[in-house]
């Protein structure tokens, strides 16, 4: 237990007498800062008065908020009748997804039809005193914050305390029965009791690992050929044939790229160990290991369909401009 001095304790409490008890401000007031709004007109803390409001930030390139997705989307569909709110917050992690056209694709192609508040200068992150994402803050009706979770998981207890929470707030027809969901594709779950290998950003603020020669790879080390830029969010492919390689242990090798200047597409070719990925090819490259940046997105480059052991990955691409920006794993 903290022990505060006498003095300062008096004299608050003689200020509070004084000007009355100070009225508490909750994290949904700083919905205000949002720079824009996708699928609904402004949210306000004030609108959502009595209602059961679900909060979770994203990022649309980041693999960690796509895994939890099948579950907010059920759980939107399945209370939306019964009172609940879901609001994304898309707080972006890199500079292409500060821009609202890719926002929109994003929030399209992954199908995320709630209200979304774009938080391009992090002010509601800020309002929250957040830090991660994925993260989910789900508040009653007075405004405050009952239940919070960060990362992936905890799914069953996040949608218990839903169910409970809407109950409180006088909703009818709340059973104990849970959505029903299957994650498939980008959104299957990760084999974590198999994955060895971590998160591997490619730019100087938070590389690691990066050796001058990709010969004789050691597990997470890995390599670049040809003519780069580096700077400090991502690599920039100046002139076409340059390479990557990565040793790896994970069931799913992602990674996170964007097209040339211009939006200009730039195919690629990878192999893994030494071959055409065949039958461990991503849903973004075909079985002789081809494919194509057209989006500034995750591209899901190798799922192995086996068992999992360390192997090594090469991507060659054929023309410049690639900006490459960091592999997930799954």
């Amino acid at each position: 237990m903290t022990t505060y001095p006498m003095k300062p304790l008096t004299l608050t409490a003689l200020v509070v007498a004084t000007m009355g008890t100070p009225t508490r401000t909750s994290e949904l007031a700083s919905l205000s800062h949002a720079t824009e709004w996708i699928n609904s007109p402004p949210l306000t803390e004030k609108g959502l008065q009595g209602k059961v409001v679900l909060v979770q930030f994203w990022t649309y390139s980041c693999i960690n908020w796509l895994r939890t997705m099948p579950y907010l989307r059920a759980w939107a569909e399945k209370y939306r009748d019964k009172g609940l709110v879901v609001i994304g917050v898309h707080s972006p992690e890199f500079g292409f997804e500060k821009q609202l056209p890719n926002v929109r694709w994003g929030a399209k192609n992954y199908r995320v039809d709630y209200p979304i508040a774009v938080d391009n200068d992090f002010g509601i992150w800020r309002g929250f005193s957040n830090q991660y994402w994925p993260a989910l803050y789900l508040f009653d009706g007075k405004g405050e914050v009952r239940y919070h979770h960060f990362g992936e998981g905890g799914y069953e207890e996040s949608e218990r305390m839903i169910q409970k929470l809407l109950a409180e707030a006088g909703a009818a027809g709340i059973t104990k029965d849970l959505a029903a969901v299957v994650p498939m594709g980008l959104e299957e779950q990760a084999d974590w009791a198999d994955s060895k290998s971590p998160e591997t950003y490619v730019g100087t603020d938070r590389g690691e690992n990066r050796v001058s020669s990709p010969a004789k790879l050691r597990l997470n080390q890995w390599a670049m050929g040809g003519d780069w830029t580096v700077g400090r969010q991502a690599a920039v492919l100046d002139k076409a044939d340059g390479r990557i390689t990565y040793r790896f242990h994970a069931r799913d090798l992602n990674l996170v790229m964007a097209p040339g200047a211009g939006g200009k597409p730039v195919r690629f070719r990878l192999l893994i160990d030494g071959q055409p990925p065949g039958p461990a090819h991503g849903i973004d490259v075909d079985e002789q290991g081809n494919g194509t940046v057209a989006e500034p997105r995750m591209y899901q480059l190798i799922r192995q369909p086996g068992s999992v052991a360390d192997r090594q990955f090469e991507i060659q691409f054929l023309d410049p401009g690639v900006e490459v920006f960091v592999f997930t794993f799954g």
